[in-house]
């Protein structure tokens, strides 16, 4: 079980946010385009519209998103839904699975517990300006024809007209 400072003095911190990152570079590193399945309650800001079920999976790719920050308590980027561009913060133990949409190759967490009734929604960090490299993406330097971050698109099924890749939890 992950855990977190409350648990307890020496325990160390959550694992989660540095596995989200470990497989969000494995993904990248290999082409492969990564996914969040995200359970969503109030404290998660996602356009409810795309929400099924308390859960909505978010493509976390560099080309989907802009100013992407995974952090150790949120995950926070905008994202275009619709060809709107939106603000989304995640709690990281929202998270309940990170996986490659083309092999389904990737890790699931478990559900985090409910928040009480009444209860304060945790804020997150106030967005800094992301950092920058020495790279621009087409989108920031203004050229005609660039798309400012997200992927509309629901993922297509494997070739040869096979269903998509499922998630394979490994124990």
């Amino acid at each position: 079980m992950e855990q977190t400072p409350a648990s307890g003095a020496g325990n160390g911190t959550s694992t989660r946010p540095y596995l989200v990152r470990a497989l969000h570079d494995w993904c990248t590193d290999n082409g492969f385009t990564p996914y969040i399945a995200v359970h969503v309650d109030r404290s998660v800001q996602v356009p409810m519209e795309y929400v099924s079920n308390n859960e909505i999976v978010l493509n976390i790719g560099f080309d989907a998103t802009s100013g992407l920050d995974l952090g150790n308590e949120f995950i926070q980027f905008k994202a275009r839904f619709g060809g709107v561009a939106r603000e989304i913060i995640v709690p990281v133990d929202h998270v309940v699975a990170i996986y490659a949409r083309e092999n389904g190759q990737g890790m699931a967490f478990p559900a985090p517990e409910p928040l009480p009734e009444g209860a304060p929604v945790p804020a997150a960090p106030v967005a800094a300006e992301p950092r920058r490299s020495g790279l621009r993406l087409a989108s920031e330097t203004g050229e005609p024809g660039a798309d400012e971050g997200g992927d509309d698109t629901p993922p297509p099924d494997a070739p040869g007209g096979a269903p998509r890749p499922a998630l394979k939890r490994v124990k």
